[in-house]
């Protein structure tokens, strides 16, 4: 089983850019499809982008398709989501979480971060 902790986060202006990373430790971090929700104050946690274990498909949701990108490089346990043209609503804590498929579901997500605070300012 992995391990992970996500760093990266802070404030931003509207418009810029953030690069959030998942560190993961533990063994065959390869082995599991990953994923990147968020949860923003009041609100339930949402689904946000997930990738395969090789990186060779990615999903994202409609409210951060063409803006967030996720990606990993397996040789150092690493998941990325790099995040441009951001916006308030972005605002949230963003926690990575490890799986044997990829999914949009919560559920199928047995490993979490800690999380990591985004914040945007208008």
């Amino acid at each position: 089983q992995v391990q992970l902790v996500e760093s990266g986060g802070g404030l931003v202006q509207a418009g810029g850019s953030l690069r959030l990373s998942c560190a993961a430790s533990g063994r065959f971090f390869s082995a599991y499809a990953m994923a990147w929700f968020r949860q923003a104050p009041g609100k339930e946690r949402e689904f946000v982008a997930a990738i395969s274990k090789i990186a060779g498909s990615t999903f994202y949701a409609d409210s951060v398709k063409g803006r967030f990108t996720a990606s990993r490089d397996n040789a150092k346990n690493t998941l990325y989501l790099q995040m441009n043209s951001l916006k308030p609503e972005d605002t949230a804590v963003y926690y990575c979480a490890a799986a044997f498929s990829p999914s949009i579901r919560e559920s199928d997500y047995n490993t979490w971060g800690q999380g990591t605070q985004v914040t945007v300012s208008s």
